[in-house]
């Protein structure tokens, strides 16, 4: 008996300690959200300003933008992402486009590519990779200047056999001791900049946009 009544109350005092922990936590979450998500807006509008800064657009990147899936094509993304359109005085002058490279050494890399009007690029960021450091991990602006090399670039300049590192007799340069990872950021700029071309109507009107790169 002294045995059953020691296990129920045990039993009881659990349920309340995780009743009180569920509502600690939840109460934390609540109190906190609204601040991670405006640090989170913050981290994501750096990020954006760093392809087009402040002095190029008068509007926010943030809240002007396009839905593409997974199924746009050249894209190689694996869920929903977002294209930003960063306008100054009403006409667009850039957009800032997601892109995954699927062939990196250790597995996918996130990119965003910004493609100013004229076709040219305004900017490439690496968002999240899993690279060798010291080798691969160059593709990251805190680690190597290397992205730069794609600033001014274009489907003119290089041409299409350009597009390639020079191990393979392109322009952008491989790193010491790592091809396969600057191979993958090349040819995933490349499809983003062709998605520009192909989505040129969409991504640089005037008026309202629709989805890219899919069904309407």
């Amino acid at each position: 008996m002294l045995i059953r009544q020691s296990i129920t109350r045990n039993s009881v005092l659990l349920a309340i300690f995780a009743v009180c922990t569920t509502l600690l936590i939840s109460g934390t979450f609540l109190l906190t959200r609204d601040r991670i998500a405006v640090e989170k807006r913050k981290a994501e509008e750096k990020a954006l300003l760093e392809i087009v800064p402040r002095n190029r657009h008068d509007n926010s990147m943030l809240d002007e933008t396009i839905i593409v899936d997974p199924n746009s094509e050249g894209l190689g993304l694996r869920e929903e992402k977002r294209i930003y359109i960063a306008r100054r005085d009403g006409e667009v002058v850039a957009v800032i486009i997601p892109a995954t490279a699927p062939d990196g050494y250790t597995g996918d890399i996130d990119l965003v590519v910004g493609v100013n009007t004229d076709g040219t690029i305004a900017g490439v960021r690496a968002l999240s990779h899993r690279e060798t450091p010291g080798l691969g991990d160059k593709v990251d602006l805190r680690k190597s200047d290397w992205v730069r090399g794609f600033e001014g670039r274009s489907l003119d300049n290089p041409t299409l056999a350009g597009w390639a590192v020079k191990k393979d007799k392109g322009v952008f340069d491989q790193f010491t001791g790592a091809t396969i990872t600057p191979r993958a950021v090349v040819a995933a700029t490349l499809r983003a900049l062709q998605f520009a071309q192909a989505n040129r109507d969409t991504l640089f009107s005037e008026g309202d946009q629709k989805p890219a790169g899919g069904e309407s």
